[in-house]
């Protein structure tokens, strides 16, 4: 059975908390409403538009959620086209950790609240695209905690529930994971603090990318 490792993009791969705070801020104010602080922003991090601005504003109706997502594709689009994207850096030791993860067998694979067009941005961007063979997104997927993005990696991947990782940065992913019966890798450099990935059933969090590589191969041992 192949062994697949599935990493979230936000947070986990790239640090692109700048430019969803950017986007986030246009599409309140477009809205005439004050924009959340920057810390309330971070938390959403990871799941798809609309509930991530429901939970922004929980007192808006559905319709107004829906408009807001409309306008925070078109900000984050004008941003992109403008030339005032913010680069969005891999974290360090990632680069690195998919080479090693790669030469050793394992199958790699994104699971994201972003747009298919958002994750090739940042893939091209970074020339990493080519490293994995199956990218799930928000544009054909309920939101994480939902399992499904998880459950169609595998699928794709030919893989199973056992022999796959989910490795990420929230308690979104940490619940995805465990609800896809995945190992559920914390990772403690992203938009959630270690606790929160323990509650939400983490197996373990790492501090450093650099660790990842070394962790999978030890968890093969359990596999």
């Amino acid at each position: 059975m192949n062994r697949l490792a599935i990493f979230d993009c936000d947070g986990t791969l790239v640090d692109s908390q700048a430019n969803i705070c950017r986007a986030m801020e246009t599409c309140f104010a477009n809205a005439r409403l004050d924009p959340p602080e920057r810390a309330a922003i971070r938390r959403i991090v990871g799941l798809s538009l609309v509930p991530a601005i429901a939970m922004l504003l929980p007192e808006g109706d559905a319709a107004l959620h829906e408009t807001m997502a409309e306008d925070y594709k078109r900000a984050f689009f004008t941003l992109r086209s403008t030339g005032a994207l913010e680069q969005e850096p891999l974290f360090d030791g990632i680069a690195e950790s998919i080479e090693a993860l790669e030469s050793a067998g394992w199958l790699l694979g994104v699971a994201t609240g972003k747009s298919d067009r958002g994750l090739h941005h940042v893939l091209d961007q970074h020339g990493i695209r080519h490293r994995f063979i199956t990218l799930q997104t928000a544009d054909r997927h309920p939101s994480k905690p939902h399992p499904a993005m998880l459950q169609a990696a595998i699928a794709e991947a030919g893989a199973a529930p056992e022999t796959t990782a989910m490795i990420g940065d929230t308690s979104f992913d940490m619940a995805m994971a465990r609800a896809g019966g995945a190992h559920a890798i914390g990772v403690a450099w992203g938009y959630h603090d270690a606790e929160e990935l323990a509650a939400a059933g983490a197996h373990v969090v790492l501090d450093r990318a650099h660790m990842l590589p070394a962790h999978l191969e030890a968890l093969l041992e359990t596999l």
